[in-house]
C-alpha cells in the first residue's frame, strides 16, 4: 500500500530560523513530541515530559506565536478555561551546505491548511 506525503518548502528565511531554532530547544522537542497526535493540556504535557509548568507555559506561547501548535480550548460552567495544545507538524526535513538550508515541512493531516504551512506543496508516495 502506498501513502501520499504531502510537504510544504519554506522558502522565508525568518520562518526557517524559526523553525532551526525551535527544533535545538529540548524542551520544545519533547512538548512537540507529546502534542503530535492529540491535543493535550499542560499539566499532561508536564506529567508526560516532566519540564516544569512554568517552563512548558512559555515554550508552548512560543510555539503557538511562532504559528507551530494549535489552541483550542473552553470555559467550564464555573467559568474555568480549558485549554489544550497540539502541533501542526508532524515532521521536518533540513538539509544544510555551505550555500543554503532547505527546509520542508509535513503537516499534521488536521492542520494542513494552517497559515504556518503557505508555501510550495510537493506531493511524495512512499
Amino acid at each position: 500500500m502506498q501513502t501520499l506525503i504531502q510537504t510544504r518548502k519554506v522558502e522565508d528565511e525568518k520562518r526557517k530560523q524559526v523553525i532551526l531554532e525551535t527544533l535545538a530547544d529540548q524542551y520544545s522537542q519533547d512538548i512537540l513530541q507529546t502534542i503530535m497526535d492529540k491535543p493535550k493540556s499542560v499539566t499532561d504535557i508536564t506529567s508526560e515530559t516532566r519540564i516544569p509548568v512554568s517552563t512548558v507555559y512559555r515554550r508552548i506561547q512560543s510555539l503557538h506565536d511562532n504559528k507551530i501548535v494549535s489552541i483550542s480550548g473552553t470555559i467550564s460552567d464555573d467559568g474555568k478555561k480549558y485549554f489544550l495544545y497540539k502541533s501542526k507538524i508532524r515532521s521536518v526535513s533540513i538539509i544544510s551546505d555551505c550555500y543554503s538550508t532547505k527546509i520542508e515541512i509535513v503537516p499534521n493531516i488536521a492542520d494542513s491548511k494552517e497559515e504556518f504551512l503557505e508555501g510550495n506543496m510537493t506531493q511524495t508516495l512512499i
